[in-house]
């Protein structure tokens, strides 16, 4: 059974990017856990599980806004790479054909061209005001504040806005 795990209780250590060596106050040592979300689209930084190399959950973060700034970053830096999400900052072009919607976007990593075949189920708004979608190769993308888009990429998102 996994132990929960609050900010003093616990030391990180950054290892190959998405592991972590971690070292309880106690003075157990776990090598190389990898931290995931239980709850990916809607937690946020709340309820993180650190996964030994079987899969086997040794703990869980609580909320990881109560740890230190410095062990803090080394948690969401892990994160971060393991999930890599691509985050949608303006769309460029957006067509339909065939109710298949191809979208030009600039994210954080690039331009990129992504097609949408039900953008019904594919645009997924959340209540926190991000914006998840998947395209038709199940690759995600995240818009981070749909109130941060500027007016034209509003328009191409929602045209019945």
């Amino acid at each position: 059974m996994p132990r929960y795990v609050d900010g003093n209780q616990v030391r990180f250590t950054v290892k190959d990017r998405i592991f972590l060596d971690t070292e309880f106050y106690s003075g157990e040592k776990f090598e190389a856990l990898e931290p995931r979300r239980l709850f990916p689209v809607s937690g946020g930084n709340k309820y993180i599980a650190l996964l030994d190399e079987n899969g086997n959950n040794v703990a869980v973060i609580r909320d990881l806004d109560a740890f230190p700034q410095e062990e803090k970053e080394k948690v969401l830096s892990a994160l971060e790479e393991f999930y890599n999400m691509p985050r949608i900052l303006r769309f460029i072009k957006m067509t339909e054909k065939y109710r298949i919607w191809m979208w030009t976007a600039e994210t954080d990593k690039g331009v990129i061209t992504f097609e949408i075949r039900n953008h019904l189920t594919a645009v997924k708004p959340l209540f926190d005001g991000r914006i998840l979608i998947k395209d038709a190769n199940d690759n995600r993308y995240e818009i981070p504040k749909f109130d941060d888009l500027d007016k034209k990429s509003k328009k191409m998102l929602f045209p019945k806005l």
